[in-house]
Parts: C-alpha cells; structure tokens; sequence
C-alpha cells in the first residue's frame, strides 16, 4: 500500500512500527504518519486495516496510529531513500 502523497510504500517509508497476530487471528498494527497534520490521515488507517485482513490466516485488524516516536527520514528503508533520492 502506497502513500497517496509519497510513491513510496508504507512499510518502506517505516510507517509501519509493529504488526502482530493473536491467537484468534487479529492483525495488531501500530503506525505513525510522516507527519500529524497528515490530511489523508484516516484513509492511510483504514487502508492499513483492510491490507492486514487481505493477509492469510487473519479473521480481523486493529490499527492503533501512534506518533511515538515521531516519524523521520531515517526509518525509510534504503530502497525508499534511493527511490526518493535522499542520498
């Protein structure tokens, strides 16, 4: 899944902090956005839910958004900063 402001996906982008699966199938994803003024702030949440409930094996998805720690360039993963050109 994209960010609709950044072509870079989110997990690569490091928005992604923590995805875990219960016992009962439940995808637990925490995320933060590049910023908390974000406008697309929601959709980028419920996309994010409907990603993990696509996923094998996963019955339902919690996404709880958090801004701890706060987001920076450095948690992209080096493809996104080639892509994005922050080398």
């Amino acid at each position: 899944m994209y960010d609709p402001e950044i072509p870079v996906n989110i997990y690569d982008l490091g928005l992604i902090y923590n995805i875990d699966v219960d016992e009962n199938n439940k995808a637990h994803v925490i995320m933060t956005l590049t910023a908390p003024g974000c406008p697309v702030a929601d959709m980028l949440v419920e996309d994010t839910k409907q990603a993990a409930l696509t996923a094998e094996g996963v019955e339902d998805a919690h996404v709880e958004l958090t801004f701890e720690p706060p987001w920076d360039k450095s948690m992209m993963s080096e493809e996104a900063r080639l892509e994005l050109g922050f080398f």
